[in-house]
C-alpha cells in the first residue's frame, strides 16, 4: 500500500508526463527536494506532508498547463481526501498551490501564505534562478516564440497576469522576474542561495551582451 505522499507523487508524475514548458515532473521533484532542504537547514517546524504535497502538486493546477484550473483543483482536493488527509492539511495545500505563483503576487492577487507555503514558494523560485533559471527561461521562451533579445523592447512592469504571460523577450524576463526573486525569498537558506545564483545570472548577462553586440 503506497503512502500518502507516494500516491501524490504518482498523481503528479501522471499529470505532468507530457509537460513541455519546463514545469514537468522533474521540476516539481527538484522543488520538493529544495523544500526538504530548506526545512532541514533552517530547522523549520512544519507538516512535512503539506510541504511535500504542495511541492509536487503546485504545477498540476497551473493555468500555463491546464485549461480548466477549477476542475483540476477539485480533482486534487478529491485525491487528498481519498488519501485520508485531514481537512486542515487539504485546505493548507490548496491555499498554498493557488497563491504561490509570481504572477499572482505581481498583480496583488495572492493571499498570504502559511510557513509551509512560503517554503514551497521559495523552493519553486530557486528553480528560476541560476543555471537552471537561465535554461528554463530560454526553454519556455523558445516554446512560446519569444525573441531572444530586442533592444527596442524595454523590460516591463505588468498590470495583469494576461499581460505578464504574453512576455516580451527572453532577456527581458531576467529583469522582469529572475533578478528580482532573491529579494522576495521568505527563508534564510533560500535567500542566501538565490543571491549567489543572482551573481551567476548577472555574469551570464554580461557575457551575453558582449557576444550579442559584435
Amino acid at each position: 500500500m503506497p503512502s500518502k505522499i507516494d500516491a501524490v507523487i504518482d498523481f503528479a508524475r501522471q499529470e505532468l508526463v507530457d509537460e513541455k514548458t519546463g514545469h514537468d515532473f522533474k521540476h516539481v521533484r527538484r522543488v520538493a527536494n529544495y523544500a526538504k532542504t530548506i526545512v532541514e537547514v533552517d530547522q523549520l517546524v512544519v507538516d512535512d506532508f503539506v510541504v511535500q504535497a504542495s511541492a509536487f502538486l503546485h504545477d498540476v493546477i497551473d493555468d500555463k498547463i491546464v485549461a480548466d484550473v477549477s476542475s483540476k483543483v477539485d480533482e486534487v482536493e478529491a485525491l487528498l481526501y481519498s488519501l485520508d488527509a485531514s481537512e486542515d492539511q487539504v485546505k493548507e495545500i490548496l491555499h498554498s498551490i493557488q497563491n504561490m505563483s509570481y504572477s499572482k503576487e505581481l498583480t496583488n492577487e495572492a493571499e498570504p501564505l502559511s510557513l509551509a507555503g512560503q517554503i514551497v514558494q521559495d523552493a519553486d523560485r530557486l528553480e528560476a534562478v541560476g543555471a537552471m533559471g537561465i535554461l528554463r527561461t530560454a526553454y519556455y521562451g523558445g516554446g512560446h516564440a519569444h525573441p531572444i533579445h530586442d533592444e527596442s523592447l524595454q523590460p516591463k512592469t505588468f498590470a495583469s497576469k494576461a499581460e505578464y504571460r504574453q512576455g516580451t523577450t527572453v532577456i527581458n524576463h531576467f529583469y522582469e522576474k529572475l533578478l528580482l526573486l532573491p529579494d522576495k525569498m521568505n527563508t534564510s537558506y533560500a535567500r542566501t542561495l538565490a543571491f549567489e545564483r543572482k551573481q551567476f545570472m548577472e555574469a551570464f548577462l554580461k557575457q551575453f551582451y558582449s557576444e550579442w553586440n559584435v
